[in-house]
C-alpha cells in the first residue's frame, strides 16, 4: 500500500514538474540556509560544554560603580579564590588562571616564542576536563616550576623525543621548567586557549594578599545542585571583611561611608555563559567572546528562511489545487476516502521535502567553506553525522512535511466530488485570504531583512568615517620592537632617517588593536575621585598620531624629563572640574595599593580621541612622559610594502633571532568591528536569499493567476489593452500585499534595530531614506 502511494505520488509530482520545481528549489535554499545557520548557532552555544562539570563551574567576576565609573572585570584579586573556598562548604574546589605576556622559550639550542602561556593552580585539571594523556595524570603541577603542554607544542618543541621530564627554559633569565604532563589541544569551543600551563606554586603574584589588585581568572567548582545565585548572595560580607580595611586605607574613608555612595563587590558567572556574555573590559578577558544577540538574530533568520520556503510550498499547492479538481473528483467517485487522499498528498509533500533536503545538503557542502570564511568559523559537515543531528534532521524533515503539506493536503482532499468533476471549482475567498496573508508574511520578513541590512551597513560606514580624534591611516605599529632591548633606539633612528617616514614614537599604547592597558586612581583634595586610563608616551606620540592639542604644550626635551607633568584629554579635565583653566593645576595619582601618592602638574589638554571601541563613550585619559614598549611609525606613503620591506631588513641586521612583526593601525581598527562587519555580510547574503525565495513563490503565484485568467487576458487584448495594462492588472493585487508588508515590517525593524544600535555609544539615527530604499 505504501509502495503504491509512493509511486503514485512521485508520478503526480513528475507531471506537475513546473510548480514542483519551484517548490523544491525554494525548500532547498530554505533548508540549506537553515542548516548552515543552525551549525553556527549550535557551535556558539556549545562553548565550554566539553567540561564534564560545566553546570557546576562558575567564574568569580568583579563589578563596581565608583563616582560614576562603571567597572566590570572578569579578573579578581589573588586571595579571592582560596578565601571563598575556606568560607563556603558548597565550594568543592577553587582554581585560578593568570595569563602572561609573550615569552621566549629555549630547549637545547632551539628557541621559540609563545604568547599562550598561563600560570594555573595545581588543581586546575581537576576542575576543567582537559585529560592528561601522558606523564603525571594525578597532580602534574603540584611542584613549582612544572608545566603541562599540549600535543601540538610537544611535537613542535621536542619532535620525536619524549617530552616528559625534559627541561624548558623561559625568558632572558632562562628560568627552568620541567614538563610533567601532556594534554590534547584545548577544544576550539573553549573560552581560553593556551599551549603551556605552568604551576602557580611559588609564583609570586599568586601569593599576594591584597584585595585591591586584580589579575586572576578565578573559577569555583560547586557541589551538585548548588544554586549559584544563593551562594552569590552570601559574598558581600566576605568581601567587606577582607577588602574593607584595605579600601579604608587606600581611599581615606571607612568602608561603610565608601559604600554609601558607591557599589562594589563580587559576582558569579556560570561557565557556559562566559562565551556569549563577556561584556567585560577588554583588558580583563581571555579572548573575544561571541554575542548572544547575533546568535538570536541568526537563529531567527534560519527559522524565517525555512518558514518562508514552507509558505511558498503551501501557497503554490493551494493555488494550483484547481488543476487537480477533476483528479480528486474521480478518485472520490471511485471510492477514495478523504483520509486516503490526505495521505497521498502528504506523501507528495514528503517526497518534495526529501528531495529538497538532499539538494540542500549538497548546497551546504559547497557553500560551507564560503560561510566559514565570512563568519570566521571552522564549521565542518562531519557534525551532521552525529546521531543527535541525524535524528534532528529527520525530525526537521517531518516538521517541514507537516508545515508545508498539511494545509494543502487538507484543502485538496476536501473538494466536493460533483463540483470538482464539473470543473466549476475556483477556490474560496477564505483560501485566497490565507494565501494573501502568507504572501504578506513572506514580504514582512524580506523587507525587514533588507531594512536591517541597510541600517547595519550605515552604522558600519559611520564607524569607518567618524572623526576619531587621531589619524589611523599610514601608521605602522611595531609592538615587539622592544625585543631589540638596548638596540631599539638605534633601530628607531634608522627608521627616522628614511625620507618616507614623518614621525616615530615609542609607546606600548595603541588606540586600536593590541595594546597595553593601564589605570590609576586619582585623588582631589585627598579624596578619591575615580580611576582613569593611563597612556605612557614620549614627546613624539601626539604628532605621530596626528592628535590635536587644545591648550598648553606637548612633552618636550626642552623642559627636562617632564616626569611629574601630565597631559589630559577633555573628558578627564571635565571630571576633575578644571574646564576654566587646567594648565598649571595639579592632581594626585595613586602610586600603589597601600596608599602611596604622587602629585602631577597639567601641562596640556589633548582633544578627546577614541582609544576604545565606539561601543563605549570616551573615558578620561592621562598621558605621562614615561615611554616603553614598541614603536609607532607614521609614513608619507599610503602604499606601505616597500617601507615595510626596508624596515624588516633593518630589523634583520640586529641578528636578534626574533621574527619581525608589524600591523597597520587602520587594519587593527577594522578588526575591532569584525563581528559587526561579519553580521552585516551574513545579513546581506541571507536577505538576498530570502528575497529570492519569496519572489520565487510570488512568481509561481503570478504565473498561476495568469493561467487562470488566460481567457480574460485574451478578451482584454482583443479589446485593445496593452501589455503594460495587462501586467499592471495581474500585479496590482500582489503590489498591494507587498505594500501592506512594509507597514508591518518597518515599525518592527525600527524597534529591534534601535535595540541593536543601543550597544554603540556613538551611532546613527535611522533616517527616513532607509525606509524608502528598503521599500524600493
Amino acid at each position: 500500500m505504501f509502495k503504491n502511494n509512493f509511486l503514485t505520488a512521485f508520478r503526480t509530482l513528475y507531471k506537475n514538474i513546473g510548480y514542483s520545481t519551484i517548490n523544491i528549489i525554494g525548500l532547498s535554499i530554505g533548508i540549506a540556509s537553515c542548516l548552515t545557520i543552525l551549525l553556527f548557532v549550535i557551535d556558539e552555544l556549545s562553548y565550554d560544554r566539553y567540561n564534564e562539570n560545566v553546570d557546576d563551574i562558575v567564574r568569580v567576576v568583579f563589578n563596581a560603580k565608583i563616582n560614576g565609573e562603571s567597572i566590570k572585570e572578569a579578573v579578581v584579586m589573588a586571595p579571592v579564590g582560596p578565601a571563598l573556598k575556606n568560607e563556603f562548604p558548597e565550594i568543592l574546589e577553587s582554581t585560578r588562571l593568570r595569563k602572561t605576556g609573550s615569552s621566549k622559550i629555549f630547549y637545547k639550542s632551539n628557541s621559540f616564542r609563545n604568547d599562550r602561556f598561563a600560570y594555573v593552580d595545581p588543581n586546575f585539571f581537576d576542575v576543567f576536563t582537559l585529560p592528561i594523556l601522558k606523564g603525571n595524570k594525578v597532580n602534574p603541577l603540584q611542584e613549582p616550576n612544572t608545566v603541562v603542554i599540549t600535543q601540538e607544542i610537544a611535537l613542535k618543541y621536542f619532535g620525536n623525543e619524549d617530552p616528559i621530564n625534559k627541561i624548558l627554559e623561559f625568558g632572558d633569565q632562562k628560568e627552568s621548567f620541567t614538563v610533567t604532563g601532556i594534554i590534547g589541544n584545548v577544544p576550539h569551543n573553549s573560552h581560553f586557549h593556551f599551549d603551556i600551563f605552568g604551576s602557580s606554586v611559588n609564583y609570586e603574584p599568586a601569593q599576594e594578599t591584597s584585595w585591591m589588585e586584580s589579575g586572576f581568572f578565578t573559577y569555583l567548582l560547586l557541589k551538585k545542585g548548588t544554586d549559584y545565585k544563593n551562594l552569590e548572595s552570601k559574598l558581600p560580607p566576605i568581601f567587606e571583611k577582607n577588602a574593607g580595611p584595605q579600601i579604608t586605607q587606600a581611599m581615606g574613608v571607612s568602608y561603610a561611608d565608601f559604600t554609601k555612595k558607591n557599589e562594589i563587590g563580587l559576582f558569579l558567572q556560570p561557565l557556559a555563559d562566559i562565551h556569549l556574555n563577556s561584556d567585560f573590559s577588554s583588558s580583563s578577558t581571555l579572548e573575544q567572546g561571541g554575542d548572544k544577540k547575533t546568535v538570536y538574530i541568526f537563529g531567527a533568520i534560519a527559522f524565517f528562511m525555512l518558514l518562508i520556503a514552507c509558505v511558498n510550498f503551501m501557497n503554490l499547492s493551494t493555488a494550483s489545487a484547481t488543476k487537480r479538481a477533476k483528479e480528486v473528483g474521480v478518485r472520490k467517485v471511485l471510492g477514495s476516502s478523504k483520509k486516503q487522499l490526505f495521505s497521498k498528498f502528504m506523501m507528495e509533500s514528503f517526497i518534495a521535502a526529501s528531495l529538497a533536503m538532499v539538494i540542500a545538503i549538497i548546497i551546504m557542502i559547497i557553500m560551507l567553506p564560503l560561510f566559514n570564511s565570512i563568519s570566521g568559523k571552522a564549521l565542518e559537515m562531519t557534525f551532521l553525522l552525529t546521531p543527535t543531528i541525524v535524528i534532528s534532521l529527520l525530525t526537521l524533515l517531518l516538521i517541514i512535511t507537516v508545515i508545508a503539506g498539511a494545509y494543502p493536503a487538507t484543502y485538496i482532499s476536501s473538494f466536493n466530488p460533483i463540483t470538482a468533476l464539473k470543473n466549476k471549482f475556483s477556490g474560496s475567498s477564505r483560501n485566497k485570504g490565507v494565501r494573501s496573508g502568507l504572501v504578506v508574511f513572506q514580504f514582512v520578513i524580506s523587507a525587514g531583512l533588507i531594512f536591517g541590512t541597510l541600517v547595519v551597513d550605515k552604522q558600519m560606514s559611520f564607524i569607518q568615517n567618524k572623526d576619531l580624534g587621531y589619524n589611523k591611516d599610514q601608521i605602522l605599529v611595531l609592538r615587539e620592537s622592544n625585543l631589540l632591548g638596548n638596540n631599539q633606539t638605534a633601530f628607531k633612528n634608522q627608521i627616522i632617517s628614511d625620507p618616507r617616514v614623518i614621525n616615530v614614537s615609542n609607546s606600548a599604547f595603541v588606540p586600536a588593536g593590541a595594546t597595553d592597558d593601564n589605570m590609576t586612581g586619582i585623588f582631589v583634595n585627598n579624596q578619591f575621585e575615580r580611576r582613569m586610563y593611563v597612556y605612557n608616551v614620549d614627546d613624539q606620540y601626539i604628532p605621530t598620531m596626528d592628535m590635536k592639542l587644545l591648550s598648553g604644550r606637548n612633552f618636550s626635551t626642552d623642559f627636562g624629563t617632564d616626569s611629574l607633568n601630565a597631559i589630559l584629554n577633555e573628558t578627564a579635565v571635565k571630571i576633575l572640574g578644571l574646564e576654566d583653566n587646567p594648565i598649571g593645576k595639579s592632581f594626585i595619582r595613586a602610586t600603589n595599593n597601600e596608599g602611596g601618592k604622587k602629585s602631577y602638574t597639567i601641562i596640556g589638554v589633548v582633544k578627546d580621541f577614541h582609544f576604545r571601541s565606539l561601543h563605549q563613550k570616551i573615558d578620561p585619559l592621562l598621558m605621562f612622559n614615561s615611554p616603553y614598549g614598541g614603536l609607532l611609525v607614521r609614513a608619507k606613503v599610503s602604499d606601505m610594502p616597500d617601507l615595510v620591506k626596508k624596515i624588516s631588513g633593518l630589523w634583520s641586521n640586529f641578528n636578534t633571532g626574533e621574527n619581525f612583526t608589524y600591523a597597520l593601525l587602520d587594519d587593527s581598527y577594522n578588526q575591532t568591528y569584525l563581528e559587526e562587519k561579519r553580521m552585516g555580510t551574513v545579513l546581506r547574503i541571507f536577505a538576498l536569499l530570502t528575497i529570492f525565495v519569496a519572489c520565487l513563490g510570488l512568481f509561481g503565484l503570478v504565473t498561476f493567476t495568469a493561467e487562470q485568467r488566460i481567457k480574460e487576458i485574451g478578451i482584454r487584448k482583443v479589446l485593445g489593452s496593452s501589455i503594460l495594462q495587462i501586467v499592471s492588472l495581474l500585479s496590482l493585487d500582489f503590489i498591494k500585499l507587498v505594500m501592506i508588508s512594509f507597514f508591518i515590517a518597518f515599525p518592527l525593524g525600527a524597534y529591534f534595530l534601535n535595540k541593536w544600535l543601543q550597544d554603540f555609544a556613538y551611532r546613527i539615527d535611522i533616517h527616513w531614506s532607509l525606509y524608502l530604499w528598503s521599500g524600493i
